[in-house]
């Protein structure tokens, strides 16, 4: 079993992202299924406010620690965790995984031009073989069932979910056992980074947990809510949650 740590009530695996890329294949030789998803500070916080959300998220069979923030707040919780794991990081691992082993992808979400761009970009670099099927992320309720449909008779080895929370989460959670493919992952805004919609913040602000801060510099007026607000309440989560321990000692 992995070992999992809990912090603010969420269950996550201390896993080191070769550890986790070795968990995902080890699944998929095995024609097992896994359930991802990943956690940052904002997911967290809203979380608070939306149970469907942390069922799908608490439930999920491998959790990673894709903020450099939520590493930082096992640190000081007491609860440490190897590294940051990284969704758009690890979705890239995958695709080149995908090439070398032979599994087939189905890549879902996004506007029609961005999983499109994404696809053919993927093609030219690797080939067609690793297509599965691939479909923009605008859809009904009602369409759901053709969609999984859609990818099962793909016969894909990956799903990727370009989606927002909690949509992402919630059709992953509820369709996992109507999904045919081994790794089911949400990979959110990652689509429109890789084709080059979004551009991702440089490595020396990844590495010190500013991400957020590139994005909030890039679309203000978007992201201040998300961020500024967002992020401080986690900090206050954070804190309590530290002097809560500390002070049953």
């Amino acid at each position: 079993m992995t070992k999992r740590v809990e912090i603010l009530g969420i269950p996550i695996d201390a896993l080191t992202m070769q550890e986790t890329v070795d968990r995902v294949i080890k699944c998929i030789e095995d024609e097992g299924k896994l359930l991802h998803t990943c956690i940052n500070a904002g997911k967290v916080v809203l979380m608070q406010g939306d149970s469907i959300l942390t069922e799908s998220t608490i439930n999920a069979d491998l959790i990673s620690a894709d903020g450099q923030a939520i590493v930082w707040a096992g640190s000081i919780l007491g609860r440490k965790l190897p590294e940051r794991v990284a969704g758009i990081d690890l979705m890239e691992v995958m695709v080149s995984k995908a090439n070398d082993k032979g599994y087939k992808i189905f890549f879902l979400g996004a506007k029609e031009e961005v999983v499109t761009k994404l696809v053919a970009d993927y093609t030219n670099a690797y080939g067609e073989d690793i297509i599965a099927g691939f479909r923009n992320g605008y859809f009904s309720a009602e369409e759901e069932d053709s969609v999984v449909e859609e990818i099962n008779q793909s016969g894909a080895n990956i799903l990727f979910v370009a989606m927002s929370s909690p949509k992402k989460e919630v059709f992953l959670y509820e369709n996992r056992s109507k999904l045919e493919a081994n790794f089911l992952m949400g990979v959110g805004g990652s689509f429109d980074v890789i084709s080059g919609k979004i551009s991702r913040a440089p490595q020396w602000m990844q590495n010190n947990g500013l991400e957020w801060f590139f994005r909030f510099i890039k679309e203000p007026r978007k992201m201040w809510k998300r961020y500024l607000v967002g992020n401080t309440r986690f900090i206050v989560m954070v804190v309590k949650e530290w002097a809560k321990s500390f002070f049953s000692r």
